[in-house]
């Protein structure tokens, strides 16, 4: 990042998809090369099922104000973060949406990257790990981070149990944002 640069990303989705601990691992492996982040986040009351996102701030300086006003980078996990999400982007910001999840998308001044997260998930064997699939996708297409300490963060914050399958989930995201960096976004 360049010096005094600023970034604001939202990862949003529905509760239980694992949006904060996917944030906290990017969050993480962005301190780790050198950013100050902020992260915060917000949700419903219900555990499952009701909105939910978190935020980053990303700064190469001091964070000066923690919350997220103006998205440079969107992540949708399902429609229902759409409405409360779509009005912070920033002209040209980066959208990656997931194809099943979110289906419909509103007009606007954006970059759009339609991804299988969700259905990939599955394939893999468990749809819980369509966050972390993101969480590659986006780095892929972003450039946010250096990969080594991604996976490092993932593999700091996963559960020994779940490692294999976040590790594939990783790599699987990568893929796909590389594919979707060589196709133009919409």
């Amino acid at each position: 990042m360049k010096r005094g640069a600023r970034m604001e990303l939202r990862i949003g989705g529905t509760g239980g998809q694992g949006l904060i601990l996917s944030a906290k691992m990017l969050a993480d492996a962005l301190a780790a090369g050198g950013a100050r982040v902020a992260q915060s986040q917000t949700y419903e009351p219900t555990s499952r099922g009701g909105f939910c996102n978190s935020d980053l701030v990303v700064s190469s300086g001091e964070v000066d104000y923690p919350l997220a006003t103006a998205l440079d980078c969107l992540v949708l996990l399902d429609r229902m973060a759409v409405k409360p999400s779509w009005p912070l982007l920033k002209a040209g910001a980066l959208v990656i949406a997931d194809t099943r999840l979110c289906p419909e998308l509103p007009k606007g001044d954006c970059r759009i990257h339609r991804l299988p997260l969700t259905r990939t998930a599955i394939e893999l064997g468990s749809e819980r790990v369509a966050n972390i699939i993101a969480l590659g996708a986006l780095s892929a297409i972003a450039d946010l981070c250096e990969r080594p300490a991604l996976e490092q963060a993932v593999r700091a914050e996963t559960p020994k149990s779940f490692l294999d399958i976040n590790l594939d989930a990783l790599a699987a995201g990568y893929r796909l944002g590389e594919r979707a960096v060589s196709e133009p976004a919409h």
